[in-house]
């Protein structure tokens, strides 16, 4: 059995005095498709950036690629995101004054190593080409989370983070993009780690956890 890309130890995130995650511990397969449910303010956002290595927990460890990420000075833990994580954050987070391609390439630009042809294909896949040189303020928020999707797979990670990708989308758009989404990722050969309180994502997904009060559970 390959060895997991992501593996969270009794991971605990504490503010304020109050256990935001309480022992967090989960494993995620090379070839993964997880889906973590969980009601508002059960610590799902809290959780995507401690997976992604945008926050650092209070206690516990969180091996990344087989890595550490506790022992990794800052400079390589950032390393490690841009060349081993993609992330589809909830917001999208695309760049106003760069269009959709540019904004699909910065993983690449951040790395050095442009792959054009790669972009091509996952711009294709998305059925987003002609929206190559258009900005985001002239997008669905269908279309902005296609750009979010192909900037994700731009560097071909190792495994995808998505913070409630289908939150702010309508129900036909949530069920494309999220055909999308499984499609790219199946053609990079990345791991998909799907974080949302959307019920409706429930059958899609063969592994499922729940997220409630901080602690971590198998799903039926």
């Amino acid at each position: 059995m390959a060895d997991p890309v992501l593996r969270a130890e009794d991971l605990v995130v504490e503010r304020a005095g109050q256990h935001i995650l309480d022992g967090v511990s989960m494993s995620v397969a090379p070839d993964a498709t997880t889906l973590v449910q969980g009601p508002s303010g059960a610590g799902k956002t809290t959780l995507f950036n401690v997976l992604g290595l945008l926050d650092v927990p209070t206690a516990g460890s969180l091996y990344v690629d087989g890595a550490d990420a506790s022992t990794l000075s800052e400079r390589k833990r950032a390393r490690i995101r841009r060349d081993t994580i993609g992330f589809v954050f909830q917001n999208f987070q695309l760049i106003p004054d760069l269009t959709a391609r540019e904004n699909a390439a910065l993983p690449q630009e951040h790395a050095g190593d442009r792959d054009d042809a790669w972009l091509d294909s996952l711009f294709d896949s998305l059925d987003i080409s002609d929206l190559a040189g258009q900005y985001p303020s002239t997008l669905s928020g269908g279309e902005k989370q296609r750009v979010a999707i192909a900037r994700a797979l731009a560097n071909r990670p190792a495994v995808v983070l998505a913070d409630e990708p289908t939150g702010q989308l309508d129900p036909d758009t949530a069920d494309a993009v999220l055909d999308l989404l499984f499609d790219t990722r199946e053609q990079a050969g990345t791991a998909l780690v799907v974080i949302s309180h959307d019920r409706r994502l429930t059958d899609r997904f063969p592994e499922r956890l729940t997220l409630q009060d901080g602690r971590l559970t198998a799903s039926n």
